[in-house]
């Protein structure tokens, strides 16, 4: 555990300790989620596009899931996903203005405030299981 902590501080040295707080708990909800989906195969962590990156080991299961600075004035966190998957647009039918979103790439949080638990254990549990959920619609719309 000591090299993931020791992984994420690197990724947001400088931007303050409410992003850093709240990456600490986003970065744990992923984890968490994963760990409740064995199709997943378990978590990859890594980092793309110099930003914290988790996916399903197993292939073709699920989408990266990004956890970045958004911006240090105001200190705001996203969760990024790929930005042609739809679930952005799936999280803007779901939670609507409850959320903010950062075109079709991320949901992005206010540093300083409560982050929305459930919301993020959603948004985790369908990027970690994507293509399997497509999968599933596509056989179902046959």
């Amino acid at each position: 555990m000591a090299g993931k902590v020791r992984q994420q501080g690197k990724a947001t040295a400088g931007n303050g300790a409410a992003c850093q707080r709240a990456i600490d708990v986003i970065c744990g909800l992923i984890r968490e989620e994963a760990a409740l989906l064995p199709e997943t195969g378990g978590l990859e962590e890594t980092r793309k596009w110099g930003q914290l990156a988790f996916l399903p080991r197993n292939k073709c299961v699920g989408t990266t899931l990004r956890v970045a600075v958004a911006s240090e004035t105001p200190p705001r966190v996203g969760l990024y996903v790929h930005c042609q998957t739809s679930l952005i647009a799936t999280c803007r039918d779901l939670f609507g203005g409850r959320l903010t979103y950062e075109g079709t790439r991320a949901v992005v949080f206010d540093a300083g405030k409560p982050l929305p638990v459930d919301e993020l254990r959603h948004i985790s549990r369908m990027a970690l299981t994507y293509h399997i959920a497509k999968k599933r619609l596509s056989a179902k719309s046959q």
